[in-house]
């Protein structure tokens, strides 16, 4: 992974204020014992110090470990002492107060948060210590704008009388980071939905699965879905993702539709999603639009899966 990367995080003043107030008001100073899981740079792991942990143990698993070793060095950093390793492999971990781990992504779940927080859990934190993040709410609304569906159409408009249809549909069978605003949702923010919550100060599942439904009050065509997240990293300190929020280098997720789902008033619209998420295994995402009419029949059904967009 290239520094450019890393870069961005640090470019993100929303990201790191928040999650400086969230460590200010849970460290102890000359007490707190803090682990700092996906350190990167080093950039959580030496805000702790500096509010004062009495000590820092920083887990990196990738090449960045050396970067973070030389910022330790050139900010002379107490306490602080840098594991080149992933938390999950390390053995016998130093007992700790605080957690804090910003393994978060577009998708929330996509850097194996709930995974690693099980182990930091069951092994890492004392008794009535802190995780931060300390929950995670997963929502997602309907997408009314078209210029998303219009973008990943260009497999019907190259022309030449040339059929693409199968690499379009592969292409739909795919999550998209894009950056939406209130106005291309069904009923702007007021209209969107929780499908998933996570409570990470407890053990808890990695597989996830959620729905949500509208109903419409006039005629349109949803052509997506979006989600997005709010993190709870302790009480009255939250960082989200929501189109509108102030902007982080997190964006919003885009999952297609084979077809719009042409609704009339009375109808409702519903969406299911499905995720799967392991340091092996990687992330695995699925959602199952449904149209139905104000009788109650179903009048569309798509089922997408992200699988399905990888070149076989």
């Amino acid at each position: 992974m290239r520094i450019e990367y890393h870069r961005t995080l640090i470019a993100d003043r929303v990201r790191n204020e928040a999650f400086h107030r969230a460590l200010a008001k849970t460290i102890v100073k000359g007490k707190s014992v803090v682990a700092d899981i996906g350190a990167g740079t080093g950039l959580l792991g030496m805000m702790a110090a500096k509010l004062g942990a009495r000590e820092v143990f920083l887990y990196e698993a990738a090449e960045v470990a050396g970067v973070a070793a030389a910022h330790l060095k050139a900010n002379r950093a107490k306490g602080c002492h840098l594991i080149p390793c992933h938390s999950t492999e390390m053995q016998e971990p130093p007992q700790v107060d605080i957690v804090v781990s910003e393994t978060l992504g577009n998708y929330a779940l996509e850097e194996d948060i709930v995974e690693t927080l099980n182990d930091a859990h069951a092994r890492y934190l004392k008794p009535g210590g802190t995780v931060i993040p300390s929950r995670i709410t997963q929502v997602v609304a309907p997408v009314i704008a078209d210029r998303f569906a219009k973008e990943l159409a260009v497999w019907n408009d190259v022309g030449f009388g040339l059929d693409l249809s199968v690499a379009r549909t592969m292409s739909l069978n795919n999550a998209y980071v894009r950056t939406l605003k209130p106005a291309d949702l069904l009923g702007g923010m007021a209209n969107a939905k929780t499908w998933d919550t996570v409570d990470l100060t407890r053990q808890c599942k990695a597989n996830r699965k959620g729905e949500a439904s509208w109903k419409v009050d006039a005629a349109t065509a949803v052509h997506g879905f979006a989600t997005w997240w709010i993190a709870d990293l302790i009480p009255g300190v939250t960082l989200s993702t929501a189109p509108g929020a102030p902007p982080t280098h997190w964006e919003q997720l885009y999952f297609p539709l084979l077809r719009p789902l042409e609704a009339k008033s009375g109808d409702v619209i519903g969406i299911s999603l499905r995720s799967r998420s392991s340091i092996e295994g990687g992330t695995h995402l699925a959602w199952t639009a449904t149209h139905t009419d104000r009788s109650g029949k179903q009048k569309d059904r798509q089922a997408l899966d992200l699988d399905k967009g990888w070149i076989p």
